[in-house]
Protein backbone atom coordinates (compact mmCIF):
# COMPACT_ATOMS: atom_id res chain seq x y z
CA UNK A 1 0.00 0.00 0.00
CA UNK A 2 1.10 3.56 -0.52
CA UNK A 3 2.75 5.20 2.44
CA UNK A 4 2.32 8.69 3.89
CA UNK A 5 3.36 11.66 1.77
CA UNK A 6 6.42 13.75 2.51
CA UNK A 7 4.15 16.43 3.92
CA UNK A 8 2.75 14.23 6.67
CA UNK A 9 5.35 11.48 7.10
CA UNK A 10 6.92 12.75 10.33
CA UNK A 11 3.50 13.51 11.83
CA UNK A 12 2.28 10.03 10.88
CA UNK A 13 5.32 8.37 12.45
CA UNK A 14 4.84 10.36 15.64
CA UNK A 15 1.14 9.43 15.75
CA UNK A 16 1.69 5.66 15.57
CA UNK A 17 4.81 5.58 17.76
CA UNK A 18 3.06 4.42 20.98
CA UNK A 19 1.48 1.44 19.22
CA UNK A 20 4.71 0.07 17.68
CA UNK A 21 6.68 -2.84 19.09
CA UNK A 22 9.90 -1.86 20.95
CA UNK A 23 12.20 -2.98 18.11
CA UNK A 24 10.20 -1.16 15.43
CA UNK A 25 9.82 1.87 17.70
CA UNK A 26 13.60 2.23 17.94
CA UNK A 27 13.85 2.65 14.16
CA UNK A 28 10.87 5.00 14.12
CA UNK A 29 12.60 7.19 16.70
CA UNK A 30 15.67 7.37 14.47
CA UNK A 31 13.40 8.55 11.66
CA UNK A 32 12.02 11.31 13.90
CA UNK A 33 15.43 12.30 15.30
CA UNK A 34 17.41 12.30 12.05
CA UNK A 35 15.37 11.65 8.89
CA UNK A 36 18.28 12.84 6.71
CA UNK A 37 20.62 10.20 8.14
CA UNK A 38 18.07 7.43 7.55
CA UNK A 39 17.44 8.71 4.00
CA UNK A 40 21.19 8.55 3.26
CA UNK A 41 21.66 5.07 4.71
CA UNK A 42 21.35 1.80 2.90
CA UNK A 43 19.54 -0.90 4.81
CA UNK A 44 22.91 -2.45 5.69
CA UNK A 45 24.26 0.87 6.97
CA UNK A 46 21.13 1.59 9.02
CA UNK A 47 21.27 -1.89 10.52
CA UNK A 48 24.87 -1.29 11.62
CA UNK A 49 24.06 2.17 12.99
CA UNK A 50 20.93 1.17 14.88
CA UNK A 51 21.84 -2.35 15.91
CA UNK A 52 18.52 -3.56 14.50
CA UNK A 53 18.26 -6.38 12.00
CA UNK A 54 17.45 -5.72 8.37
CA UNK A 55 14.21 -7.63 8.83
CA UNK A 56 13.22 -5.21 11.62
CA UNK A 57 13.94 -2.24 9.36
CA UNK A 58 11.73 -3.69 6.64
CA UNK A 59 8.98 -4.35 9.22
CA UNK A 60 9.25 -0.73 10.34
CA UNK A 61 8.81 0.53 6.79
CA UNK A 62 5.76 -1.65 6.31
CA UNK A 63 4.32 -0.68 9.72
CA UNK A 64 4.52 2.95 8.57
CA UNK A 65 2.58 2.18 5.40
CA UNK A 66 5.38 1.66 2.87
CA UNK A 67 5.99 -1.34 0.64
CA UNK A 68 9.60 -1.55 1.76
CA UNK A 69 12.67 0.35 2.94
CA UNK A 70 13.46 1.83 -0.48
CA UNK A 71 10.08 3.57 -0.65
CA UNK A 72 10.56 4.86 2.91
CA UNK A 73 14.00 6.29 2.00
CA UNK A 74 12.54 8.20 -0.94
CA UNK A 75 9.88 9.78 1.28
CA UNK A 76 12.49 10.65 3.92
CA UNK A 77 14.70 12.29 1.29
CA UNK A 78 11.79 14.62 0.45
CA UNK A 79 11.28 15.34 4.17
CA UNK A 80 14.98 16.14 4.54
CA UNK A 81 14.84 18.60 1.65
CA UNK A 82 11.91 20.39 3.30
CA UNK A 83 13.71 20.43 6.64
CA UNK A 84 16.84 22.00 5.17
CA UNK A 85 14.77 24.92 3.88
CA UNK A 86 13.54 25.52 7.44
CA UNK A 87 16.90 25.26 9.21
CA UNK A 88 16.86 28.88 10.30
CA UNK A 89 13.58 28.39 12.12
CA UNK A 90 14.75 25.07 13.57
CA UNK A 91 17.84 26.72 15.09
CA UNK A 92 15.70 29.44 16.62
CA UNK A 93 13.89 27.20 19.08
CA UNK A 94 15.75 23.90 19.50
CA UNK A 95 14.70 21.25 21.98
CA UNK A 96 12.11 21.27 24.72
CA UNK A 97 11.52 23.60 27.60
CA UNK A 98 13.94 23.64 30.52
CA UNK A 99 13.54 25.08 34.04
CA UNK A 100 16.33 27.59 33.35
CA UNK A 101 14.94 28.89 30.04
CA UNK A 102 14.53 32.69 29.91
CA UNK A 103 10.98 33.86 29.24
CA UNK A 104 11.90 34.90 25.70
CA UNK A 105 12.78 31.28 24.96
CA UNK A 106 9.61 30.06 26.67
CA UNK A 107 7.52 32.23 24.36
CA UNK A 108 9.46 31.12 21.28
CA UNK A 109 9.44 27.42 22.15
CA UNK A 110 5.76 27.25 23.10
CA UNK A 111 4.85 29.15 19.94
CA UNK A 112 6.93 26.82 17.80
CA UNK A 113 5.54 23.68 19.47
CA UNK A 114 1.98 24.83 18.93
CA UNK A 115 2.55 25.90 15.33
CA UNK A 116 4.22 22.54 14.63
CA UNK A 117 1.27 20.71 16.21
CA UNK A 118 -1.13 22.66 13.99
CA UNK A 119 0.97 21.97 10.88
CA UNK A 120 1.26 18.25 11.69
CA UNK A 121 -2.49 18.00 12.24
CA UNK A 122 -3.31 19.86 9.03
CA UNK A 123 -0.98 17.54 7.10
CA UNK A 124 -3.02 14.53 8.22
CA UNK A 125 -6.50 16.04 7.82
CA UNK A 126 -7.79 15.48 4.30
CA UNK A 127 -10.83 17.11 2.64
CA UNK A 128 -12.27 13.63 2.11
CA UNK A 129 -12.09 12.80 5.83
CA UNK A 130 -13.55 16.14 6.84
CA UNK A 131 -16.31 15.87 4.25
CA UNK A 132 -17.46 12.49 5.53
CA UNK A 133 -17.66 13.83 9.08
CA UNK A 134 -19.69 16.82 7.90
CA UNK A 135 -22.04 14.43 6.08
CA UNK A 136 -22.94 12.56 9.26
CA UNK A 137 -23.11 15.64 11.48
CA UNK A 138 -25.50 17.56 9.24
CA UNK A 139 -27.95 14.64 9.05
CA UNK A 140 -27.79 13.56 12.70
CA UNK A 141 -30.76 13.59 15.04
CA UNK A 142 -28.46 14.38 17.95
CA UNK A 143 -24.73 15.00 18.29
CA UNK A 144 -22.97 14.07 21.53
CA UNK A 145 -19.43 15.22 22.31
CA UNK A 146 -17.30 13.29 24.80
CA UNK A 147 -13.94 13.99 26.44
CA UNK A 148 -12.36 14.18 29.89
CA UNK A 149 -9.66 16.46 31.27
CA UNK A 150 -8.14 18.69 28.60
CA UNK A 151 -10.07 16.79 25.93
CA UNK A 152 -13.27 17.59 27.82
CA UNK A 153 -12.59 21.28 27.21
CA UNK A 154 -12.35 20.53 23.49
CA UNK A 155 -15.65 18.62 23.56
CA UNK A 156 -17.31 21.57 25.34
CA UNK A 157 -15.86 24.00 22.78
CA UNK A 158 -17.30 21.96 19.93
CA UNK A 159 -20.72 21.83 21.56
CA UNK A 160 -20.70 25.60 22.07
CA UNK A 161 -19.75 26.24 18.44
CA UNK A 162 -22.38 23.91 17.01
CA UNK A 163 -25.04 25.38 19.30
CA UNK A 164 -24.36 28.83 17.81
CA UNK A 165 -25.46 27.53 14.40
CA UNK A 166 -28.48 25.65 15.70
CA UNK A 167 -27.09 22.10 15.72
CA UNK A 168 -28.42 20.22 18.75
CA UNK A 169 -25.72 18.58 20.81
CA UNK A 170 -24.49 17.89 24.31
CA UNK A 171 -20.96 17.63 25.73
CA UNK A 172 -20.28 14.85 28.23
CA UNK A 173 -17.37 14.86 30.69
CA UNK A 174 -18.92 12.51 33.28
CA UNK A 175 -18.66 8.82 32.42
CA UNK A 176 -21.92 7.85 34.16
CA UNK A 177 -23.97 10.43 32.26
CA UNK A 178 -22.16 9.52 29.06
CA UNK A 179 -22.94 5.83 29.49
CA UNK A 180 -26.59 6.63 30.20
CA UNK A 181 -26.90 8.69 27.02
CA UNK A 182 -24.89 6.15 25.00
CA UNK A 183 -27.20 3.32 25.98
CA UNK A 184 -30.11 5.32 24.53
CA UNK A 185 -28.33 6.19 21.28
CA UNK A 186 -29.77 5.23 17.90
CA UNK A 187 -28.47 4.94 14.36
CA UNK A 188 -29.52 8.57 13.83
CA UNK A 189 -27.06 9.81 16.46
CA UNK A 190 -23.41 10.84 16.14
CA UNK A 191 -20.87 10.65 18.96
CA UNK A 192 -17.71 12.75 18.65
CA UNK A 193 -15.13 11.40 21.09
CA UNK A 194 -11.89 13.23 21.92
CA UNK A 195 -8.91 11.52 23.56
CA UNK A 196 -5.20 12.17 23.11
CA UNK A 197 -4.14 8.57 23.74
CA UNK A 198 -7.33 6.97 22.50
CA UNK A 199 -7.20 4.66 25.51
CA UNK A 200 -8.98 6.73 28.20
CA UNK A 201 -11.50 4.33 29.77
CA UNK A 202 -14.02 7.08 30.57
CA UNK A 203 -14.14 7.86 26.85
CA UNK A 204 -13.73 4.40 25.35
CA UNK A 205 -16.50 2.68 27.33
CA UNK A 206 -19.31 5.13 26.47
CA UNK A 207 -18.17 5.10 22.84
CA UNK A 208 -18.26 1.31 22.79
CA UNK A 209 -21.79 1.43 24.22
CA UNK A 210 -22.95 4.09 21.75
CA UNK A 211 -21.54 2.18 18.79
CA UNK A 212 -23.20 -1.03 19.95
CA UNK A 213 -26.49 0.91 20.08
CA UNK A 214 -26.00 1.91 16.45
CA UNK A 215 -24.58 5.43 16.71
CA UNK A 216 -21.97 6.75 14.28
CA UNK A 217 -18.64 7.42 16.03
CA UNK A 218 -16.19 10.17 15.11
CA UNK A 219 -12.85 9.76 16.92
CA UNK A 220 -10.39 12.62 17.42
CA UNK A 221 -7.14 11.17 18.75
CA UNK A 222 -3.37 11.36 18.48
CA UNK A 223 -3.09 7.60 18.00
CA UNK A 224 -4.73 6.19 14.86
CA UNK A 225 -4.10 2.66 16.15
CA UNK A 226 -5.73 3.17 19.54
CA UNK A 227 -8.83 1.47 20.91
CA UNK A 228 -10.86 4.63 20.30
CA UNK A 229 -9.70 4.83 16.69
CA UNK A 230 -10.70 1.20 16.24
CA UNK A 231 -14.22 2.02 17.43
CA UNK A 232 -14.51 5.07 15.18
CA UNK A 233 -16.34 5.02 11.88
CA UNK A 234 -14.41 8.20 11.10
CA UNK A 235 -10.99 8.99 12.60
CA UNK A 236 -9.38 12.43 12.62
CA UNK A 237 -5.77 12.41 13.83
CA UNK A 238 -4.52 15.26 15.99
CA UNK A 239 -0.87 15.93 16.81
CA UNK A 240 0.85 17.27 19.89
CA UNK A 241 4.53 17.46 20.79
CA UNK A 242 5.25 16.78 24.44
CA UNK A 243 7.75 18.83 26.45
CA UNK A 244 8.89 18.78 30.08
CA UNK A 245 6.04 21.08 31.11
CA UNK A 246 3.46 20.10 28.52
CA UNK A 247 2.48 16.41 28.59
CA UNK A 248 0.71 14.90 25.62
CA UNK A 249 -2.84 15.66 26.76
CA UNK A 250 -2.07 19.39 27.11
CA UNK A 251 0.11 19.64 24.01
CA UNK A 252 -2.64 18.08 21.89
CA UNK A 253 -5.41 20.49 22.83
CA UNK A 254 -4.43 23.12 20.25
CA UNK A 255 -4.47 20.56 17.44
CA UNK A 256 -7.77 19.09 18.63
CA UNK A 257 -9.25 22.59 18.60
CA UNK A 258 -8.00 23.03 15.03
CA UNK A 259 -9.96 19.93 13.99
CA UNK A 260 -13.06 21.21 15.82
CA UNK A 261 -12.75 24.60 14.10
CA UNK A 262 -12.48 22.92 10.69
CA UNK A 263 -15.55 20.80 11.45
CA UNK A 264 -17.50 23.85 12.60
CA UNK A 265 -16.69 25.97 9.55
CA UNK A 266 -17.38 23.08 7.16
CA UNK A 267 -20.75 22.36 8.80
CA UNK A 268 -21.64 26.06 8.71
CA UNK A 269 -20.79 26.14 4.99
CA UNK A 270 -22.88 23.06 4.27
CA UNK A 271 -25.89 24.52 6.13
CA UNK A 272 -25.18 28.14 5.26
CA UNK A 273 -28.72 29.56 5.16
CA UNK A 274 -29.72 28.06 8.51
CA UNK A 275 -26.28 28.63 10.08
CA UNK A 276 -26.09 32.25 8.98
CA UNK A 277 -29.55 32.94 10.39
CA UNK A 278 -28.66 31.21 13.67
CA UNK A 279 -25.41 33.16 14.01
CA UNK A 280 -27.25 36.43 13.47
CA UNK A 281 -29.97 35.60 15.99
CA UNK A 282 -27.55 34.45 18.67
CA UNK A 283 -25.27 37.45 18.13
CA UNK A 284 -28.25 39.81 18.42
CA UNK A 285 -29.32 38.13 21.66
CA UNK A 286 -25.85 38.55 23.18
CA UNK A 287 -25.52 42.14 21.92
CA UNK A 288 -28.92 43.04 23.37
CA UNK A 289 -27.96 41.54 26.72
CA UNK A 290 -24.69 43.47 26.72
CA UNK A 291 -26.44 46.76 25.92
CA UNK A 292 -28.94 46.26 28.74
CA UNK A 293 -26.15 45.51 31.20
CA UNK A 294 -24.36 48.73 30.22
CA UNK A 295 -27.54 50.79 30.76
CA UNK A 296 -28.33 49.25 34.15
Amino acid sequence: MSGPTAANLVASVRAVLPSLTPSVRSIARLILDDPAMVARSTITELSATSGASQATIVRTARALGFSGYSELRLALAAVSAQTQSQQGADRLVPGGLAPSDPLADVIAKVTRAESDAIADTAAQLTPEQLGRVVDVLTTARRVSMLGVGASGLVAADMAQKLMRIGLAGHPFTDVHLALTAAALATSDDVWVAVSCTGETADVVEPVRTARAAGAVVVAITNNPRSTLAGLGHHVLVSAGRETEFRPGALASRISQLLIVDCIFVAVAQRTFIASDAALRVTKDALDTYGSRRLRS
